[in-house]
């Protein structure tokens, strides 16, 4: 990207970069570190022609999260409970969220974190 003179980074981070939660400090800590990077190198790395941003998603049904509901039918009810929007987030929504950041479309956007929740951090 540095001899191109130009490109784009997209970390994926978590919605636990952005807030606090409980039972959860070494999780969070490492979440809110992505996002320091990010806009670290977003700064240092700007002028160069090299945007960095991060995407932070809530709670995504994949297979992973679909296994644990499965053991745990008291966690969906709660994470669809505690999101404004009473329902998960899908995969293909933060595809899109990290295809919108890696085009032009978002070529002013360098040191961002799109979160992609649902509304849960507005809380």
């Amino acid at each position: 990207m540095l001899l191109q003179g130009d490109g784009v980074i997209v970390n994926t981070v978590s919605v636990a970069g952005l807030i606090g939660s409980h039972s959860m400090s070494a999780y969070a800590a490492s979440k809110h570190a992505v996002v320091g990077l990010t806009r670290t190198a977003a700064v240092e790395y700007g002028h160069k022609g090299i945007r960095v941003n991060a995407v932070c998603p809530a709670i995504i049904l994949t297979e992973m999260v679909e296994r644990a509901f499965s053991y745990l039918p008291r966690l969906e009810q709660g994470a669809l409970k505690n999101n404004p929007s009473h329902r998960l987030g899908e995969p293909r929504e933060v595809a899109e969220a990290v295809l919108w950041l890696a085009t032009d479309a978002s070529s002013f956007t360098n040191g961002a974190t799109l979160t992609v929740d649902g509304g849960l951090t507005a809380q």
